[in-house]
This record gives C-alpha cells, structure tokens and sequence, in this order.
C-alpha cells in the first residue's frame, strides 16, 4: 500500500468541515457532474428476501433486516468533506462492508498482542469443536481472513453449503488452496473473535475504533436469532460479517468515510495511532491464489478489479451497492451507498476525474 498522507485535518465528532471543492483541488463543475451521475443511479429496489437469500441450499434470514435508504454518499480529500449528497447520517444495512468492520477487529486484537501469529492454527487459541477434526484443525486466522479456510460444518444452523459460490456439490480443498466468498465461514471469524475478545465486538469496535474517531453512538451491529452464547456467564451475540442471512453492521455513510479516513492515515487520527501501519498492511496484502482480495478488504493490484482507478486503491464492498473507497495516491476517501453496483465503477471515477491535473 502506498500512502501519501498519514497526518492532517481529522473531523471531530459531529462536525465535519466542509471546504470548497476547488480549494481541495476538484474542478467545481465536474464534481457535481460526478455527483448528479451517482445520484441518477441508484441500484433497483428489490424485496430484501430477494437480496438476503440467493439461489443456493439452506438459506434463511435468521437476523433482522429492514428497508434500504436512499442513493447517498461523502466525498473526503485532504480529511475535509468535498461533497455531500442524500441522507447521508441514516443508520442503514451495510451488507458485506461489515467483513471489513471483522477486520478491523481483528486488527485490534494483533496490536494488543491477542493474536500474534497470523499462520497459526485457530485452535491453538481458541478450544472449540468447530477448530477441531483433521481438516478444520488445520485453518489459520489468516486463512479466515482471506476466505480460503474451507471449513467444513453447520454453525448457527446454517450449513457452509449455504454459501458455496463455486459450486455446492465441489470436492473441498486443503485450507489455504482455495479462495471462496462465503458468509458462513465469514460468521465463523466473527465467532473467534467473540471468543477471544470474550466480549460483544460492536463494544470492543466502538471503544477502541469508532468512539475515538467520532463515530456517532447510533450505528448497530446484528448477529442472528441462532448465534446467542454464552462466555464467562455472559450471554453474547455472535456477530456476522454481512447480511446474507439478515444482521450484519448498520451504519451511516458518515462512520463509514471516518473509518475510511482512518485507513487512508495508515491508522493515525491526529495525534493518536488507532490501528498500527502493520496491520493496515496486512489487511490490504493480496491473497496469492487471490490477488484482488487481502484481509477482508478488495484490492485492485494493476487496475484487476477496477480498471479506471487507482492501482493503490483499495475498498469494503457490500451487496446493494454499498462502497467505502480509500485512495491513498489522491488523499481520498469516498463513500457510495445503493448504487447500482455495474456502474460503481463509474461512478467513483467520476469523482476522482473531477481533480484537476
């Protein structure tokens, strides 16, 4: 990852300066051409059942949902807010932008020194059945963070089959060898963080992540009406990582852009290091057998993914057209909620066009 600006102007809490566009050097007309652009492209409103539950085995929404917002979105340069379009302080679905928030967590954890070995087995930390047996024994915390676990099971009765993209009825392969989006391994690593926080993770998030970079208190965090268990004599909630099944992270744009103003300063806000460089690193690494995915964040090595941005660019997707864009090379961070996700792309090239030179 290349960074050219780790320190700066940082928003507080419930007050973001805005600034003239052309001061933080967009071409005033182009950007709110870019801008009407987004605008005129919100993606369809389909039921959410149609969204939540794809064409594959077992599928059930087991967590809450609850109807999609508007097209909506912040464009940040220089930590300053350039432009502002739709509600944009909603606490709305996130969808898969919570992998991301998983990370995150994640990430805490390495800088405490709760994780110190990315490539260990899980089950050397965690003594659980579901890290247990010859093949599951042998998945690392980098193998969940990267989606090539292949673990194999039912957790919070929903079978990995519910979420086998490359093929339901397909020999399962060594940990590590194989790269598959799927939300039931996903959960699994919201469920071993829980277990090694040994605390609710909406609560570890905000307190070391979202309440010093000003988030606001109302953002949510859902598991599923199956994934309640109990630790230290503590009922907790296990937390999934989208909304597939229903739950997941529901936040406004305005928490996302901060979060990804963090990521942009390479974890620095002001004075304070939240989340260490090294981590930053290691969630925007590519995965070797998947050069567009690192921990749990999208990549775009070589423009693979996103051919009409930047190479360094980086961003946490969701269904529905959720997007925080982080740019280090033009000391951007952009947020889109519900555009249609074909012409995500454009959209986002737009805004990054309007920058003069």
């Amino acid at each position: 990852m290349n960074s050219t600006t780790t320190t700066g102007y940082v928003p507080a809490a419930g007050n973001w300066e805005q600034r003239d566009p052309e001061a933080l050097g967009f071409d005033a007309a182009k950007l709110q051409e870019a801008v009407a652009f987004v605008l005129a492209s919100e993606t369809p409103q389909v039921e959410h059942h149609q969204r939540v539950n794809m064409d594959l085995p077992d599928n059930a929404v087991l967590g809450p949902i609850k109807p999609m917002g508007g097209v909506n979105g912040l464009v940040i340069r220089g930590g300053y807010l350039a432009a502002e379009f739709g509600d944009t302080l909603r606490t709305d679905m996130t969808y898969s932008v919570a992998k991301s928030y998983l990370s995150t967590v994640a990430g805490l954890a390495w800088d405490r020194g709760m994780l110190t070995d990315l490539d260990a087995p899980v089950r050397e930390l965690l003594d659980d059945p579901v890290f247990q047996g010859e093949h599951n024994g042998q998945i690392t915390w980098r193998h969940l963070l990267q989606q090539t676990s292949e673990w194999t099971g039912t957790l919070w009765s929903m079978r990995d089959i519910a979420d086998r993209r490359k093929g339901v009825d397909r020999e399962i392969q060594t940990p590590g060898t194989f790269w598959e989006y799927n939300d039931v391994r996903v959960n699994l690593l919201g469920y071993a963080l829980l277990l090694l926080w040994r605390r609710p993770l909406r609560e570890v998030m905000h307190e070391y992540m979202m309440g010093p970079i000003g988030g606001s208190d109302d953002w949510e965090w859902h598991g599923y009406s199956t994934s309640w268990v109990e630790i230290d004599g503590q009922r907790m909630q296990s937390v999934s990582g989208g909304t597939h099944f229903g739950g997941g992270v529901w936040t406004s744009s305005h928490n996302h852009a901060r979060l990804g103003l963090l990521f942009q300063r390479n974890g620095r806000w002001g004075e304070q290091q939240l989340l260490s460089e090294e981590w930053i690193h290691i969630a925007t690494t590519s995965c070797e057998i998947e050069p567009v995915y690192g921990a749990m964040w999208w990549l775009n090595p070589n423009g693979m993914r996103w051919p009409k941005l930047s190479h360094s660019g980086y961003s946490a997707n969701g269904a529905g057209g959720n997007f925080i864009w982080v740019d280090p090379d033009n000391d951007l961070t952009i947020v889109l909620r519900w555009v249609h996700p074909e012409k995500a792309q454009d959209c986002l090239a737009g805004i990054v066009g309007a920058l003069k030179g």
